[in-house]
């Protein structure tokens, strides 16, 4: 018992704050919180906000808060007044007629333009994507600022809006090497497979994007995750991807389907069932994708024999 409890032995260690009240183990602190060793009980929780303070200047006489930081994926950066419904805006009696038409035309004039609508109308399908995606924010803001360069350029013109945001994402991930097929944002994203690829080669080729080639590395961790395979068998795959990207033949070929590959190659020495058409599922190739890449992934292997 004096394991689990330290404070049975030595009560002059141990006040009664340090103490749970409701099975008298030990209280630790953990991340602001003190919480019981023993049941879990949270005893008592840090309140005080330790994030940014946004102040007006770095003057310490001067405390005015000026608000949110600027937020990129906003056609207006967040700065924008805004007439919300909250409980400071229940007004009754004959200032609420007034409030109701400043709301209206605050509404109206929320845009200059047609292309601030267009854009706002694309950064927020692009939050959408992002978000769906479980992306990070710094792909939400690289794409927001794709979509203002391509409107800045006219490359809109003719094209769908909700084709440039899906593009704008794929083309992101693409710039910072994160593994997302063009099925995985042709599946959230209003727009079909067509305009998405018709906004990312006009995204490609008018602002040269420095795009490469997805390894296939990128793709092994969510891939063995979604086969149920343990952390083993993703390494011994890992291995085979590196030697296939080492040997220079990955030219022409989905890194995707390459990754599914080698997981299932790796599988199968490891006594693990997985078919191959679960992992064309995953990878979201053809099966005949899977076995054509299993082949070229044996005939490496014997080579290097």
């Amino acid at each position: 018992m004096s394991e689990l409890n330290p404070c049975a032995e030595s009560t002059d260690d141990c006040t009664a704050a340090d103490t749970c009240e409701a099975c008298g183990g030990s209280l630790q602190t953990v991340d602001g919180e003190k919480v019981c060793s023993e049941c879990g009980l949270v005893d008592t929780v840090d309140q005080l906000d330790r994030g940014p303070e946004w102040r007006r200047s770095e003057s310490e006489t001067n405390v005015r808060r000026t608000g949110a930081p600027v937020d990129r994926s906003r056609h207006d950066n967040g700065l924008t007044t805004r007439i919300g419904f909250g409980p400071d805006s229940d007004v009754s009696g004959p200032n609420a007629r007034q409030l109701v038409r400043m709301r209206r035309l605050h509404n109206r004039a929320r845009f200059a333009s047609k292309a601030e609508r267009n854009k706002a109308y694309g950064f927020t399908e692009i939050r959408r994507i992002v978000s769906a995606l479980s992306l990070p924010t710094t792909v939400k803001d690289q794409s927001c600022s794709l979509f203002d360069s391509a409107q800045t350029e006219n490359l809109l013109c003719g094209r769908s809006i909700e084709g440039f945001s899906a593009g704008a994402v794929y083309a992101a991930c693409r710039v910072q090497s994160i593994a997302r097929t063009i099925e995985e944002v042709v599946t959230v994203a209003r727009a079909d497979r067509d305009e998405l690829l018709v906004a990312y080669d006009a995204l490609n080729q008018e602002l040269g994007l420095p795009v490469g080639p997805i390894s296939p590395l990128e793709y092994l961790p969510r891939y063995a995750t979604a086969l149920g395979l343990d952390s083993e068998c993703e390494a011994r795959a890992r291995e085979y991807a590196k030697a296939f990207v080492e040997s220079e033949s990955l030219g022409g070929k989905n890194p995707s389907g390459v990754a599914a590959a080698c997981l299932y190659v790796a599988a199968s020495e490891q006594g693990v069932d997985v078919r191959q058409a679960d992992a064309a599922d995953v990878a979201d190739v053809s099966r005949m994708t899977i076995h054509s890449r299993i082949s070229e992934l044996k005939q490496l292997r014997y080579s290097n024999n």
